[in-house]
């Protein structure tokens, strides 16, 4: 593909902005689910594209096909794999199109980047992508730099539980040449950081996941709640912006009959206004999300920019 000046400005796109299920859930019939087909909302799963000097795709998720085709993307220079969830990696057999449709003997394998402990468990079932001259995996490290498509990036250990031994955040780098570099920060899915090295704090711009709004009583998915991300987004403490993505529906709406769904989880000690009061509410669509989220930044006294991501937000960096 055509690469622009390493100057340009880097655009990007949220293809999707859910969780592992997706918004509204099949077969659900929570006040969360009804309010956003009701609103002919969705978010599809999680999957994040840089594109200016190259095209960078941050996670390959099992909508990634529709969602690449919604944008015209053309074959991705670099793919990241934060973690062996299915949510995050099962896509990457969608990426055989670009190899079918080239002229034969001109295709160059996609590169992956993830952990070796990622790798171990997607490589079961993604094997034969390599074989077939799909991808090309390259193993990386937590702590050690390393370039792709002409990004400089940096993977940091995340904890998102026994059963994402390989999850890790990045922190992209432009190689700009006359100008200060946009250092960008996905956390993908965590629920604590076991580190936290000089090298992610204060990027440009954030992305961390909200997959529930209050903190439950029982992180038994390890994740990350936006009651517990203000203290994370105090700690990268973002020059620019914060982007909220993996939306979930796992709060419990007061009154729901749907609090029973095993997927309900109870709260510990809901967000409520620093003078006392009720707790907020539970935000149903994307609307009730960004004023919530602006609410409580403002009874807090937080002069911070957080825009909840929505499927197809595009924003120049």
């Amino acid at each position: 593909m055509n690469h622009p000046s390493p100057d340009q400005t880097l655009k990007l796109t949220f293809l999707g902005t859910g969780a592992a299920w997706g918004l509204p859930e099949l077969s659900c019939d929570c006040l969360i689910c009804r309010d956003m087909r009701r609103k002919r909302e969705k978010r599809e799963r999680s999957a994040l594209l840089l594109s200016g000097p190259s095209t960078l795709l941050l996670d390959c998720g099992p909508d990634i096909k529709g969602q690449l085709a919604r944008h015209g993307v053309d074959r991705p220079d670099a793919v990241l794999i934060s973690h062996e969830h299915g949510d995050h990696y099962l896509g990457l057999d969608e990426l055989f199109a670009y190899k079918r449709v080239a002229p034969r003997g001109t295709f160059e394998p996609i590169p992956v980047y993830l952990t070796p402990k990622s790798w171990e468990t997607i490589s079961v079932r993604f094997g034969y992508l390599e074989e077939m001259g799909v991808i090309s995996p390259h193993l990386v490290e937590p702590g050690r730099w390393f370039e792709a498509a002409r990004f400089n990036v940096f993977p940091f250990k995340t904890d998102h539980g026994r059963f994402a031994s390989g999850s890790v955040g990045f922190l992209v780098k432009t190689k700009n040449v006359s100008s200060r570099p946009l250092r960008l920060v996905y956390t993908s899915d965590l629920v604590d950081l076991p580190e936290f090295p000089a090298e992610i704090k204060r990027p440009d711009y954030l992305v961390i996941q909200a997959f529930w709004l209050n903190e439950p009583a029982k992180n038994t998915p390890r994740h990350m709640s936006f009651q517990r991300a203000l203290e994370f987004i105090r700690r990268f403490d973002p020059e620019r912006e914060t982007f909220l993505i993996h939306m979930g529906d796992a709060d419990q709406v007061p009154g729901d009959p749907a609090n029973a769904m095993t997927k309900k989880y109870e709260p510990l000690d809901p967000l409520r206004p620093p003078s006392g009061g009720k707790p907020y509410p539970i935000p149903r669509n994307q609307a009730q999300w960004q004023e919530t989220v602006e609410r409580i930044l403002t009874d807090r006294g937080l002069a911070r920019r957080v825009t909840v991501a929505f499927d197809g937000l595009e924003v120049n960096l």
